[in-house]
């Protein structure tokens, strides 16, 4: 090969001499770092070398970029971490959380509300808010308006105290069951919550005084099958005579004990429906007698269980006419004190269906045993408090427990727990 044409490099001389070079340099520089640059010969690789060192940057090829040759510098982006097997509460879908939700006691289920809006909008689902027992809040107020507004079915708050009562909007409310005995409540509030009610199926407002607007709200629930008004009062015998008649449908009537006089009782006796099964009368001494009997029995010829206790105009002149009650079941006519205990061990032959007779304050404590002899088929004295369109039974009946939280036979799934 010529040597015109070889690489200067390539040269044997001046590879030779620049191999000399270099080790004569590495001599030297021990003694004199600039000794062995100035000569006009010095290879263009010990200049390198000698020279201070550069950064160079790096050429990153990205993608296919460097297929054709063209380099391209790039900052590489960091790894993202790699995604854990945990799910998210934001990926899980609304029925899915609904399910949830629904397993959570009622104040966590409020404190939940609170998380973010969404979980507020789920909080506030109809379905979580079938039926609410509020048994023991005191100011029940806000409480009251907030479930209203949910679509509430079921509604538990017996005992419970209200000051005012101010419902948002004007539609109607869904309530079915409602228990609201024994509280105080104004007699306002009653009515800004009964006004907005037509789907009563059961309700008790026992001990409550009521108005003649209440009444006549309660008329519109015509699909009402159990009613308790024991201890009510405030409402006039022409109102509660329109409610009777346009609710034809109850078959539990509670009336016991409450404001009543001789007119209101016959408004009562002579517009009950034949759908009645179990009626309680009981307490009105001197207003019911013998006539308002015999209207009755004709009236409702289905019923199983009657309580006239406490009327002192009933006597025993009365069982010929309860006989034509076939059904009849269950009896009460304790401290009707007209009735002699002789007249009474006669009941198992003019009653044959009857099972339970309470006859409390009749019968001597010495006298109740021959009672009982002269009447075995017969129960008595075992039912001392009336269980008639109560939504909790008494903790005495039998198979009741004791502070029993239960409202028409099933407990509400959300719960006021101090």
């Amino acid at each position: 090969m010529n040597t015109d044409s070889m690489p200067l490099q390539e040269l044997p001389c001046l590879s030779l001499q620049g191999s000399m070079l270099a080790q004569s340099h590495k001599r030297k520089s021990r003694h004199c770092p600039s000794e062995g640059l100035d000569t006009e010969c010095t290879p263009t690789d010990l200049i390198l070398q000698s020279s201070p060192r550069h950064k160079l940057q790096r050429l990153v090829g990205k993608g296919k970029e460097n297929d054709c040759g063209h380099f391209v510098l790039a900052k590489r982006p960091r790894r993202k971490k790699e995604p854990t097997s945990a799910i998210s509460w934001d990926h899980l879908p609304d029925e899915l959380l609904l399910k949830i939700l629904f397993c959570l006691p009622l104040q966590d289920l409020l404190r939940m509300s609170r998380i973010c809006k969404r979980w507020h909008r789920l909080v506030l689902d109809e379905s979580l808010w079938h039926s609410v027992d509020l048994e023991g809040l005191t100011h029940m107020d806000s409480a009251l308006r907030q479930v209203l507004k949910t679509g509430l079915r079921r509604l538990r708050c017996p005992r419970s105290f209200m000051e005012e009562l101010h419902l948002p909007g004007s539609g109607p409310l869904q309530l079915v069951q409602m228990d609201l005995s024994s509280s105080i409540i104004p007699t306002s509030a009653l009515e800004s919550i009964t006004r907005r009610c037509s789907e009563l199926v059961c309700l008790s407002l026992e001990g409550l005084p009521l108005s003649d607007a209440v009444i006549d709200s309660l008329a519109k629930n015509t699909n009402l099958l159990q009613l308790n008004l024991s201890g009510c009062s405030g409402f006039s015998a022409a109102a509660v005579a329109d409610m009777i008649k346009s609710c034809s449908s109850v078959e539990q009537l509670n009336l016991s004990w409450c404001e009543f006089s001789t007119s209101h009782v016959k408004s009562v006796v002579t517009n009950l429906s034949s759908s009645v099964t179990h009626l309680n009368l009981s307490g009105y001494r001197e207003s019911l007698n013998l006539d308002d009997v015999k209207v009755l029995v004709v009236r409702c010829p289905r019923i199983q269980t009657l309580d006239l206790s406490d009327s002192t105009l009933i006597m025993a002149d009365s069982f010929p006419v309860l006989a034509q009650l076939k059904h009849l079941q269950h009896l009460s006519l304790s401290r009707c004190y007209h009735i002699h205990l002789a007249a009474l061990t006669d009941l198992g032959k003019t009653l044959p269906s009857l099972s339970l007779l309470d006859v409390y304050g009749l019968v001597p404590d010495n006298q109740l045993a021959t009672l009982k002899k002269e009447l075995p088929r017969i129960s008595v004295n075992s039912r001392p408090f009336s269980g008639v369109a109560r939504p909790t039974p008494a903790s005495t009946l039998v198979g009741a427990v004791s502070g029993d939280r239960s409202m028409y036979g099933s407990r509400c799934r959300l719960r006021f727990t101090l």
